[in-house]
């Protein structure tokens, strides 16, 4: 008998706060399945906020946080990493560009947005 190939694990993000329309654009990525808490134990953690990497570490040490920002901001890039996220990344970029960040910091990588890293 056959055995069906195993289908590629999906990459859990979890956003918080939700964002019903960033969902649908991520859901569209073929490796990248948005959940709807931290429950559903996502890999990577999407947030607007630096002050909320903290809680979203402390549901979920494992999980990798990435701060999104619409402009540069001094220091930001420091914050993020200081409360121990895993990068900055831009929030209104192409959603490419915000999935391979995604898919970065699932292996463990720091991603900083050049754009963001201003002054």
């Amino acid at each position: 008998m056959p055995v069906a190939p195993r289908v590629p694990r999906s990459l859990r993000v979890l956003l918080a706060p939700p964002n019903p329309a960033l969902a649908v654009l991520l859901g569209l990525q073929p490796d990248i399945e948005v959940v709807p808490d931290a429950f559903a134990r996502p890999a990577v953690a999407l947030t607007d906020s630096v002050e909320l990497v903290p809680g979203l570490l402390a549901e979920d040490p494992e999980c990798r946080v990435l701060v999104l920002a619409g402009f540069a901001r001094g220091g930001l890039a420091e914050a993020v990493v200081a409360a121990g996220g895993a990068g900055l990344v831009l929030r209104d970029g192409p959603v490419e560009a915000l999935a391979d960040s995604i898919r970065r910091a699932s292996r463990g990588e720091t991603v900083i947005d050049p754009a963001l890293t201003a002054p």
